[in-house]
């Protein structure tokens, strides 16, 4: 393959062969590149396909590298193994089902159906779930298994009352998954482990497969997925990760940014590679990244160096409140337009989903197109998750929890009497619900199901699917209900039949357990597929991978950006230093930060200080905009206000001060830290921290 593409450092990470390799990867350094390359590099030299393994975290960065891989080295590539961790587990959870106690038509059970047994666990167990929440055993009990701690380990770790409940809950938890069949997304990952922990000449099979290992994003791996790497690496300690400890933004999904630090640790013998040459933004951008990044102590050091021109300043808006906010970046929308900038190039981040409401009041009166990335995903819309439901059965009638959902979908006259009444008897005779359907409405039900499972043997998953949609009353219920609602749900059921579709034609008459393993690992998508020319809106986590030429990080404030869940925790400001730094290196051409010095969330009026992040970008790389912190207009006269971001202001009683929310007012006490000031009414007599970085003093 052709190296003349590479700069010095990429080049030298491609055709390091054998031992260990860390490549970390700077933001926009080229690393998807890097990692194909090495690929194609690898099989060039004699490498058998068979024997690679490359695994990422999203089940669009495995395609797009499959598809990379192809174009370097042609259709050989089909035989490698290029997936998600996820996808991977599975994998070898179905070729060595026997091993893990489980039929060869398990179940997979995302969060909602996990949500539903942990319900079931907590009736059957007469815990009160308005007293504790479902979704907090859910929980806790995803974070354990990432952890690798298993019920039999959990006492140790109890403490409080809910832990106690927890230790009843988590083992009736897995005997829900072990009576339907079932695995959930964490088990995915964990029964693997123990798959090899149990048996060593499986583990040693998988080994000797896979000589070659690449892991992508090896900052966000969690405890399981670390460990499910190192055994398989152990053999031939060929394994090549790539990261970046200053793009660890996951620490709240269970991810271990120290894995990636402790690679070297791991692996003595180890070869570091840093790519830090930058493709995407500009100097000025690249140097505010820096300055914010340096800040961290628990990284890997580094400098990354853009190869583009040096570009505009940094500009900062600081906003009177929230709406001014808006306006300004509605404003600069417009002026961008003005000068021929597709909407499509511009994105606003803010760190929490409810910065949002407020984009898209005023987005609409102002008649700006938009999109908002993170919403609910097609997988997870009702009537698609109740056609599931039907397909899932089918496939397993042991799957109460697609059973459940099921059975009376649409009304069908099954009342909760009868359900209880096939629980009652499905434990009593430790039969599967299913098999405990006798009699009344619900054996309508259970015939209606064997009667599409003799069907799905003869037709294809299309077919299949209109044959549910039909006999089931799915579609006869929302046509009945004729509401626009109604019509959009029945478009949405119909645009199924092109996912089963495209899945004929992709793998040809593939069976239904195939087709529902595929759609379980289909990530959350937040993408929008519409080509219409509209801004950008979404949270900082969920830009991670992207980038815009105009990038506008809003609500930097502490207590908001940073959040006010991190102030307390070295480690956690360091996170969201990362996410800081995530979002600034999104920018290619302008970054833009605005902070508003009052606004309303979550139906209250908050005062937060400057975010230290804008604080850390040094002084000149920034431009201020219309920025009305310096000066205060009163009785037509202009007075200079002392900003007081480092140093304390020295009020004495007497003096006047202005505060950002009262106004201008007047000292009456002072006592150590705290000051008492008469603003002018409604407001009247306030006591304030005498620091508050609100709170100005007046220089007459």
């Amino acid at each position: 393959m052709k190296l003349d593409t590479l700069n010095e450092e990429q080049k030298e990470a491609v055709t390091y062969l054998n031992g260990p390799l860390l490549i970390l990867a700077g933001a926009g350094s080229g690393k998807t590149k890097v990692l194909t390359s090495r690929i194609a590099y690898l099989i060039e030299k004699g490498v058998n396909p068979y024997n690679i393994l490359a695994i990422t975290f999203t089940n669009k960065a495995a395609a797009e590298m499959r598809e990379r891989v192809i174009k370097l080295i042609g259709g050989e590539a089909s035989m490698m193994q290029i997936s998600t961790f996820h996808s991977f587990g599975l994998r070898l959870i179905r070729e060595n089902n026997e091993y893990l106690n489980l039929d060869n038509n398990f179940a997979i059970f995302d969060t909602e159906d996990s949500l539903t047994a942990i319900k079931r666990v907590l009736k059957r167990l007469d815990i009160d779930s308005n007293k504790f929440s479902p979704k907090a055993f859910r929980n806790r009990i995803s974070s354990l298994k990432n952890d690798l701690i298993m019920p039999v380990d959990f006492k140790r770790y109890a403490r409080g009352d809910f832990d106690e409940l927890l230790e009843k809950v988590y083992p009736e938890y897995q005997k829900e998954l072990r009576d339907n069949n079932a695995v959930d997304f964490d088990d995915l990952l964990i029964l693997p482990i123990k798959l090899f922990k149990e048996n060593p000449n499986i583990l040693l099979k998988y080994q000797e497969r896979f000589q070659f290992i690449l892991i992508d994003e090896y900052q966000d791996t969690n405890e399981a997925q670390y460990r499910l790497s190192k055994m398989l690496a152990n053999y031939y300690k060929n394994i090549c990760v790539v990261g970046d400890s200053d793009q660890a933004i996951y620490g709240f999904r269970g991810a271990n940014f120290k894995n990636i630090l402790n690679f070297e640790k791991d692996y003595k013998n180890c070869k570091t590679i840093i790519l830090k040459k930058n493709y995407r933004s500009t100097k000025m951008i690249l140097d505010a990244a820096n300055s914010v990044i340096k800040n961290n102590i628990n990284r890997h050091p580094k400098e990354l160096e853009s190869v583009k021109e040096v570009g505009e300043k940094v500009t900062y808006y600081r906003a009177k409140n929230g709406l001014d906010e808006v306006k300004f970046i509605a404003s600069t929308i417009n002026d961008l337009q003005k000068k021929n900038v597709s909407l499509d190039d511009i994105v606003i981040l803010y760190r929490t989903n409810a910065q949002s409401r407020v984009f898209e009041d005023e987005f609409l009166k102002l008649n700006i197109p938009y999109r908002i990335i993170g919403a609910v995903n097609f997988y997870a819309r009702r009537e698609i998750k109740d056609l599931l439901a039907y397909l899932k059965v089918i496939n397993n009638p042991r799957d109460a929890i697609s059973l459940l959902r099921s059975i009376n979908t649409p009304k069908r006259g099954i009342g909760n009497k009868s359900i209880e009444e096939i629980i009652e008897k499905s434990n009593e005779e430790s039969i599967s619900l299913f098999d405990a359907i006798s009699s009344g409405k619900a054996l309508n039900y259970k015939n209606l199901i064997l009667e599409l499972q003799e069907e799905s043997t003869h037709l294809s998953l299309t077919e299949l699917v209109e044959e549910v949609l039909s006999k089931s009353g799915l579609r006869e219920e929302l046509e009945k209900e004729n509401s626009v609602e109604a019509e959009t749900r029945l478009e949405n059921l119909e645009e199924f039949k092109s996912i089963t579709k495209a899945f004929e034609d992709k793998y040809g008459l593939i069976s239904l357990p195939d087709f529902l393993y595929e759609v379980s690992l289909i990530s959350d998508n937040t993408e929008v597929t519409d080509s219409a020319n509209r801004v950008t809106l979404m949270t900082v986590h969920s830009v991670k991978g992207l980038e815009f030429n105009y990038v506008f990080i809003t609500g930097l404030e502490e207590g908001l950006f940073p959040h006010m869940n991190a102030l307390e925790s070295n480690s956690e400001i360091e996170e969201e230093r990362r996410l800081c730094y995530v979002a600034i290196t999104r920018a290619k051409e302008k970054l833009y930060i605005t902070n508003a010095r009052t606004r309303v969330l979550y139906g209250k009026d908050t005062i937060n200080p400057v975010s230290r992040f804008i604080n850390e970008i040094d002084d000149d790389l920034i431009e201020k905009v219309n920025n009305e912190d310096n000066y205060l207009t009163k009785n037509n006269e202009v007075k200079k206000v002392l900003m007081n971001n480092d140093e304390e202001s020295i009020f004495k009683v007497g003096d006047f001060a202005y505060h950002n929310v009262f106004g201008t007012g007047k000292v009456i006490s002072i006592e150590k830290s705290i000051i008492k000031i008469a603003f002018k009414m409604p407001y009247g007599i306030k006591t304030l921290m005498k620091n508050h970085p609100s709170l100005h003093k007046i220089e007459e």
